[in-house]
């Protein structure tokens, strides 16, 4: 069994081998950019990663077992309740799907428990390189910058880039641009301009997604992100550069929002999805009407009705992550699917002020965490790829924090030294 130490600080020993996982894990953050195509690079990327590193050993870790049991439990509801559907292709490649991501996860985890800082910043890095394609994508598209790219990179007159639905853009871009903004208030003068190039770029394609949610996870997840980073900061001088650098961050964002909206045809989408007077949203089979009558079904049918069968009961789709999990699973997996949140969060917290060297990218990692777990009680999050690797991220990271007092005979390095995305 290898040494402890090895979670926070020993990659593969093999040199060409810790060649290859890095460049997986750098090739599975930019893939999950790119997902109008099946299979896409995510998968090719994961399911490689998947073949290497269990090649050369991975640790399955006491702590993944809460993970693994509410992720059995969850699938296997989703199994039993759609089991008279599974004539139908759609539901069975469904079912299929929800196995993947969980086994997905319970990789992830076992992957970012070791080795976990250097990892991460791989992870990181393919991320921001990725998201960039993608905004670059929604913007071409969107101002007609490409031929015939109209029509391929956007929907209903919205950025969508490299993905199917403008709304998976924007909350795909979240992260990446926390860990630009990360950069942007921490870095010296130099990459600090870089990282404003690339978060505007970000920012851009966010904002021409129009996805309400993703503005509003952005702001908020933005802001946790800041204020715990200024929490955590055991420099006085590096909290007052997070205040300065938010302060201009915020200015020159809002200089370029009202720029953008001095084009006509971006502000008037822009003030018909700013309002939250939409005509899907309200009565009784809007929106949020479907959340209570399908509240009220799952009440009096604990085995649901199975997956993608909402819509035979209501004219759309469930829009709430949280019903989708007692409609397609039944009661099984209705309540281990916010079990499963609520889990993650409370752990989240707990490790939240653990000095440990990747505790910058823990606060962005978490902050988006709970900005789609927020989401998800309005939007259908169950089968995003990029929030399955999040929440790996998260169990990785808690098996990793949890053992590196004791790898470090309880000397705590100082995180603002030691990570990636620190000054």
């Amino acid at each position: 069994m290898s040494h402890p130490a090895a979670i926070a600080a020993n990659p593969v020993s093999m040199p060409g081998v810790a060649a290859l996982q890095r460049t997986l894990l750098w090739s599975i953050g930019a893939g999950g950019a790119i997902v109008f195509i099946e299979p896409s690079p995510f998968e090719l990327a994961t399911l490689s990663a998947m073949i290497v590193f269990f090649a050369t050993g991975l640790r399955m870790r006491l702590s993944f077992v809460p993970l693994v049991i509410l992720l059995l439990l969850i699938n296997l509801g989703y199994t039993v309740c759609s089991a008279y559907l599974l004539d139908k292709s759609e539901i069975v490649n469904w079912i299929l799907t929800s196995w993947y991501l969980a086994v997905t996860v319970v990789f992830f985890a076992m992957v970012f428990s070791e080795d976990t800082l250097n990892r991460l910043d791989l992870l990181r890095r393919g991320l921001i390189f990725g998201a960039v394609i993608a905004a670059l994508a929604g913007i071409a598209g969107y101002f007609r910058l490409v031929p015939g790219g109209y029509d391929l990179l956007t929907l209903y007159t919205r950025a969508r880039g490299t993905f199917k639905d403008p709304n998976v853009l924007g909350a795909f871009l979240v992260l990446p641009a926390l860990f630009v903004l990360q950069t942007l208030v921490t870095a010296k003068l130099g990459k600090a301009f870089r990282s404003a190039i690339v978060l505007g770029i970000l920012i851009l394609a966010l904002l021409l997604s129009f996805s309400r949610a993703a503005w509003g996870q952005f702001a908020g997840t933005a802001t946790f992100m800041l204020g715990m980073m200024f929490l955590t900061s055991r420099s006085h001088k590096q909290r007052g550069r997070i205040v300065v650098m938010t302060i201009v961050a915020v200015a020159v964002l809002a200089m370029g929002v009202a720029i953008l909206l001095s084009l006509d045809s971006v502000a008037n989408l822009f003030k018909e999805r700013a309002s939250f007077n939409q005509g899907y949203d309200g009565g009784r089979f809007g929106r949020f009407g479907r959340h209570l009558l399908g509240a009220e079904m799952a009440l009096d049918l604990p085995w649901g009705i199975g997956p993608l069968q909402f819509t035979k009961y209501f004219p759309e789709d469930t829009h709430n992550s949280y019903l989708n999990a007692f409609m397609s699973g039944g009661w099984i997996a209705g309540i281990c699917y916010p079990a499963l949140t609520i889990t993650t969060t409370v752990l989240g917290f707990k490790y939240m002020f653990r000095p440990v060297p990747w505790q910058q990218i823990y606060l962005a990692i978490f902050a988006a965490y709970l900005g789609t777990v927020g989401e998800s009680f309005i939007i259908d999050t169950d089968h995003w790829r990029h929030f399955w690797l999040i929440t790996g991220a998260m169990w990785g990271m808690f098996a990793a924090a949890a053992a590196y007092p004791r790898t470090q005979g309880g000397m705590l390095r100082d995180p603002a030294r030691a990570s990636p995305t620190g000054a």
